[in-house]
């Protein structure tokens, strides 16, 4: 069966339009999306991405998606370009009359129509029947935000110095005696925002202990140096990984770690996604670490800060939820790695949200958790 063109139906979940075509075994020369009003933005953001593959793209636009037989006519008027058939149609997306309507066209003329598994990243042919096909894992973090309409994005996919490796694992290692003495560290980092990347140590070796050994620590892994009572840490990176960036740092190594092991597509840390909805202002959302697994996305926040209230717990939750809801759509997962313990309120809010924690002593199987969360069927 030669397909060299596929109708798809733009939806709010754009991913099942999406890895099909990035499929090399599925990959068409033309893809043709049939477009609802609401769904405007959402198709320039796939047909730059089918676009830069190199895939022509055409419109086909439903002004009422709500009307059966006016769908079915576009539809069969679509088709007379394609007298020979070639043409697929993926009737996972749009409103279900979309989907019921073209599925009808589409089978009355005996021409291919499959359908994406929502959770198992699999390929259903409804007819003609063929065997399910497993869809191959494309995606790459870029694809999948401007899938959701970012219109920037800016990430690091540079591997973790090892220094900075054994300098997060000392320190969670002996988690519970550096706790507080981290806390300082913080503030002491976001004190040093001047020139001179410095700051001034209020209290000595002696009645700090636990405090100077922790900085000696930072110091041995080249993020700065301690003169007399004067903390100078080396550049803005390094004052960014000792005011907490450790942890985003020490989570993004154990997830390179497993890379290979769970066939992760993608990694990467300190992503920041710019979106401009139209006729509205610049909308910038930072992740600390992301990654796509089985053509989904995982989004880890790391904190290392206290939470004064149940409320300061909550409020990192709910944006955690909301970002995963705006960037990874109904099947994005979303972890929190944090430093300090969450209270039972916050676990319980977390848990109604579907937000996964590893906090505290937990951090020392952070990588054990990860594999746990990455594979939640195994």
């Amino acid at each position: 069966m030669h397909i060299s063109t596929h109708l798809i139906l733009v939806s709010a979940q754009p991913i099942p339009n999406l890895t099909p075509i990035l499929d090399d075994n599925l990959r068409p020369q033309k893809v043709v999306m049939l477009v609802s009003p609401d769904m405007h933005e959402r198709s320039l953001s796939l047909e730059t991405i089918f676009k830069s593959r190199a895939i022509r793209v055409e419109r086909c636009f439903i002004e009422n998606p709500w009307d059966a037989d006016y769908i079915s006519e576009k539809v069969l008027n679509l088709l007379t370009d394609y007298p020979d058939g070639g043409i697929a149609l993926n009737a996972t997306g749009g409103t279900k009359l979309m989907s019921i309507a073209a599925y009808d066209v589409f089978r009355s003329c005996e021409l291919a129509i499959y359908y994406i598994h929502p959770e198992q990243d699999r390929l259903l042919w409804l007819w003609p029947k063929q065997p399910t096909q497993e869809l191959a894992d494309r995606l790459k973090l870029e694809d999948y935000l401007m899938a959701y309409g970012a219109d920037q994005i800016t990430l690091d996919r540079t591997g973790v110095i090892e220094p900075l490796r054994q300098l997060s694992q000392q320190i969670i290692a002996d988690i519970e005696r550096y706790a507080t003495e981290l806390g300082t560290l913080n503030y002491l980092a976001l004190k040093a925002d001047n020139p001179q990347l410095s700051v001034e140590i209020e209290q000595g070796p002696q009645s700090k202990p636990n405090l100077w050994q922790l900085l000696e620590l930072f110091e041995q892994a080249e993020l700065c140096v301690i003169n007399g009572y004067t903390l100078r840490f080396k550049n803005e990176q390094a004052r960014f990984a000792c005011n907490g960036g450790w942890l985003e740092m020490h989570t993004y190594a154990q997830c390179l770690n497993l890379k290979k092991s769970l066939t992760i597509q993608d990694v990467a840390c300190n992503i920041t996604i710019s979106r401009q909805p139209a006729g509205k202002a610049v909308v910038k959302n930072e992740m600390d670490v992301g990654l796509i697994k089985a053509n989904r996305l995982h989004l880890i926040e790391c904190k290392t800060k206290s939470y004064k209230d149940f409320e300061q717990g909550a409020d990192v939750l709910y944006k955690l939820d909301s970002l995963r809801d705006l960037m990874g759509g109904l099947q994005g997962r979303a972890l929190l790695v944090s430093f300090k313990s969450l209270d039972k309120i916050s676990r319980a809010r977390a848990k109604e949200l579907n937000i996964s924690i590893c906090s505290h002593t937990e951090l020392k199987n952070l990588q054990q958790h990860l594999q746990k969360w990455l594979t939640p069927n195994s």
